[in-house]
């Protein structure tokens, strides 16, 4: 089960997580598995993800690119992307993250850059004090987009995640990428 209570059984339910995620598969890029290399050790990934809903809340798109060796041709990578009649720029944020999480079929350091503090926050700064909160904020009141949170967090279980945050529409090159595909998504499937 997705949210097992043995936090060592690490292991995603493939229809739990779509339930969860309700994303249409015919709205949706689905790249091709990422080239790992067979070692012992987690191989480094890094993973661009960014999403938003317009008007939000709204229809929406996420999107990741998921990158492993060097950027000079050399390595491995891919995209996907997806889109969803109804929601909002923060849910479409960590969803692009899980996406891109889930895609990864063996246990890996992940470098994830967003340009959502909302995420990078989430991951690096609250998720544990949610945690002992039993999922109550800091202002005593439910965290919002517990059900994603509670997948990204079974998520850094496995993988060994560090976020960096990067300023949005500021020409990162991944950023602007996953941007063009979470519109392009969008628009062909909700109109501009």
């Amino acid at each position: 089960m997705l949210f097992n209570d043995d936090p060592q059984d690490h292991r995603l339910a493939p229809q739990e997580l779509t339930d969860v995620l309700s994303a249409a598969p015919e709205l949706e890029l689905h790249p091709e598995p990422l080239g790992l290399p067979d070692q012992p050790d987690p191989p480094l990934v890094e993973l661009f993800s960014d999403g938003g809903a317009s008007p939000n809340p709204g229809p929406g798109g996420w999107a990741f690119v998921l990158r492993h060796g060097a950027t000079d041709g050399v390595g491995n990578e891919v995209e996907g992307a997806g889109a969803v009649p109804s929601t909002t720029n923060n849910r479409m944020e960590l969803t692009a993250a899980i996406r891109g999480l889930v895609h990864l079929d063996r246990a890996c350091r992940v470098r994830l850059v967003s340009d959502s503090e909302y995420l990078v926050k989430g991951l690096s700064e609250w998720l544990s004090g949610w945690k002992r909160r039993n999922w109550v904020n800091s202002r005593r009141k439910p965290v919002l987009n517990s059900d994603l949170w509670k997948i990204l967090d079974r998520l850094a279980g496995y993988h060994q995640i560090t976020c960096e945050w990067t300023k949005g529409h500021a020409g990162h090159p991944e950023n602007e990428r996953c941007d063009q595909l979470v519109c392009r998504l969008r628009d062909e499937h909700f109109g501009a």
